[in-house]
């Protein structure tokens, strides 16, 4: 979860699960998600079915959820960066992406804009079936629609994950997607309860809630309502 705690200081959900059915566009990657999470697959083919959502599933195999998807990519293995680019590069030269929320509420965008504008269409077919068509397709992430990003192991468990879930984040911020009902990015965790063990507390350098144990008010604050008199500093 480094990539997301990179880009927003936390690697959790930025959005609740029942913000899936919110969102008039899904992107689907790493996530083999009928099989791993079937539940909240639930979710997103209700989306789809019963409330016009559409989706774009990014995905070398054809995995049960493609038969849901509008639109569905196939990137040779190892070209989640260059995809994502591409993605970027076409929502910034047709210039749908969130304009004011970038000014905003964001920083670096003359950097990004610069990084991403290799990954044109045309070249984006070396990179295997995601070429120009689907990119242009792909971008119904842009500013005028409520797009969610759900993600899972098959691309962070690389030696690029977390400049994968970065350039994700990048994405959702790009289109305006960060900190709105049906938006957001959002990893599908790959243990059971992962997410509710951190979210409780379960990690060495934080207590529930993702406060630091190095921070002195979160000590007053946790030691005032457990009823202890000290707690350490130093993760442990």
């Amino acid at each position: 979860m480094a990539g997301l705690a990179a880009a927003f200081g936390s690697g959790a959900m930025t959005n609740p699960i029942a913000d899936i059915e919110k969102a008039d566009v899904i992107l689907l990657t790493g996530s083999n998600t009928t099989e791993n999470h079937p539940v909240l697959s639930s979710y997103v083919k209700r989306a789809v079915t019963r409330k016009g959502a559409k989706l774009i599933l990014v995905d070398p195999r054809r995995i049960k959820i493609a038969e849901f998807a509008h639109k569905w990519l196939r990137p040779n293995l190892g070209t989640d960066v260059a995809w994502i680019n591409g993605l970027m590069q076409v929502i910034i030269a047709e210039k749908r992406y969130a304009e004011d929320y970038v000014t905003r509420r964001t920083t670096g965008f003359d950097e990004l804009k610069k990084a991403v504008e290799k990954y044109t269409p045309d070249r984006l077919t070396d990179y295997g079936d995601s070429g120009a068509g689907p990119h242009r397709g792909g971008a119904s992430l842009r500013r005028s629609a409520t797009g969610s990003i759900l993600y899972c192991m098959g691309i962070t468990q690389h030696t690029t994950g977390t400049d994968n879930v970065k350039s994700l984040a990048n994405l959702a911020m790009l289109c305006g997607n960060v900190g709105i009902v049906g938006g957001g990015v959002n990893p599908l965790r790959g243990q059971n309860n992962v997410q509710g063990a951190c979210d409780m507390g379960g990690l060495p350098d934080v207590y529930s809630g993702y406060q630091r144990v190095a921070d002195p008010d979160a000590r007053k604050r946790m030691s005032a309502a457990w009823g202890v008199g000290h707690l350490p500093k130093n993760p442990g």
